[in-house]
């Protein structure tokens, strides 16, 4: 018992310092020609995992407070206001505080918890005997890949070839639906609940702190960018709809795949303090 303690105690230590490397050098960052995918979650959401979702939490808030640090004194951009309280107070006053300590430390909180959980629901799912189930999950795949890539590829080419991202999205959705149908017939249900951890962990964060600027700071963000208040829903649909899939199939690729080479060193940490992962 109290070897395990100090191996998760060590192993959070890890993750912290990884979270922080990634955070302070290009390193946190994955160029794909035409943006940056951010990875710094990944840390997060196999801590979640592979420590459970309290030191996951934990981990997140270590996430959020580089981003506060980043924001505050390397503000490289207009809206960097909406991370740093500090910045916040001093352009929309005292409320401002409580906004930006909300965007930029509960997202990231809830990357180290959402995903576990995900996990959990997924493994469980298509461990059980009911194959509607598994069908239901491998469709939910399947739609979410189909809109987002559609979206995507809307997003890339300015909305000129609406028929042929819809095609593609389609295509795509289809090739997912039947590789996750075949590897759940080879008991691969790991590495996809895996894949739907980092997926979920990536769009928490994006979807969490992009609607909190849009409640919270929707005319200082139009003001911060030089543009009228109505655009600013634009903008947020164009981050979530592009760097947001980006980093979402990001997350859950590296997720899937660097979690199945962790689990031959930790299994995956259960509630219960039970072993997960056992096939």
């Amino acid at each position: 018992m109290k070897n395990e303690k100090t191996y998760e105690l060590v192993l959070t230590a890890l993750f912290t310092a990884i979270i922080i490397i990634m955070a302070f050098t290009p390193l946190g960052y994955i160029p794909l020609v035409v943006i940056n995918a951010t990875i710094i979650h990944i840390p997060v959401i196999l801590g979640a995992l592979f420590l459970g979702p309290k030191k996951g939490a934990f981990l997140g808030f270590v996430f959020g407070l580089t981003s506060f640090i980043n924001n505050t004194f390397k503000a490289v951009t207009a809206s960097a206001f909406v991370f740093s309280p500090v910045l916040a107070a001093n352009m929309v006053g005292v409320s401002g505080i409580f906004k930006s300590i909300y965007i930029c430390f509960v997202p990231r909180i809830l990357v180290g918890i959402v995903p576990y959980f995900v996990y959990v629901l997924i493994r469980n799912v298509l461990r059980s005997e009911q194959k509607i189930w598994r069908v239901i999950i491998n469709g939910a795949a399947s739609v979410i890949l189909f809109i987002s890539l559609r979206a995507f590829l809307n997003n890339l080419t300015e909305g000129n070839h609406g028929l042929a991202c819809t095609l593609s999205g389609l295509f795509a959705g289809i090739v997912l639906f039947a590789v996750l149908s075949i590897g759940i017939r080879q008991k691969g249900n790991a590495g996809i609940a895996l894949a739907y951890a980092g997926l979920s962990g990536a769009f928490t964060n994006t979807l969490f702190v992009m609607s909190g600027i849009f409640i919270l700071y929707k005319e200082a963000y139009a003001n911060a960018l030089g543009i009228a208040g109505d655009a600013v829903i634009d903008v947020i649909m164009g981050v979530i709809s592009f760097n947001g899939i980006v980093e979402a199939v990001v997350a859950a690729i590296l997720i899937a795949g660097v979690g199945l080479a962790l689990t031959h060193v930790k299994p995956i940490k259960e509630l219960k303090g039970k072993n997960d992962l056992s096939n």
